[in-house]
């Protein structure tokens, strides 16, 4: 009875270390494979390149509400194939009339996220163009 039990802690600890490298591994291996430092224009801008090409404007930019609405639409429907996909295996096997019913259900109320987003107006993109700037008159005049 013994050994059965320090065998089966034997298992479960194997399984925890190795649950603990599929976790940690990508952190050691991105720090092992990473740069160690990184080059800036420090004559021009001072900013960080990445990729060889000059930056254009700052990193931090605001994305709309709307991008956010999209993003969670995408992801209702992607659990929806989720969803539809081992139901669609299985279906005309023990109840079909039944199991119609539940889907064209669930269809139905997934279809309800594409009409409540389609009247907040989250699939009409419109570019939000900045205020024209006016001329400003320069505090020196010709005399």
């Amino acid at each position: 009875m013994q050994a059965a039990y320090f065998d089966d802690l034997i298992y479960i600890a194997a399984f925890g270390l190795g649950g603990l490298v599929f976790a940690l591994g990508p952190f050691v291996v991105v720090h092992l494979l990473s740069a160690r430092r990184t080059r800036n224009y420090a004559n021009k801008t001072g900013q960080f390149i990445e990729c060889g090409m000059d930056p254009i404007g700052d990193a931090w930019i605001r994305y709309s509400a709307v991008y956010y609405l999209y993003a969670l639409v995408f992801v209702a429907f992607a659990v929806d194939v989720l969803f539809l996909i081992p139901v669609a295996l299985v279906y005309d096997r023990q109840f079909a009339v039944r199991d119609l019913v539940e889907l064209v259900m669930f269809v139905g109320i997934l279809s309800l996220v594409i009409v409540y987003a389609w009247k907040k107006g989250v699939f009409e993109w419109k570019q939000k163009r900045p205020a024209p700037k006016t001329a400003q008159k320069s505090s020196s005049s010709p005399s």
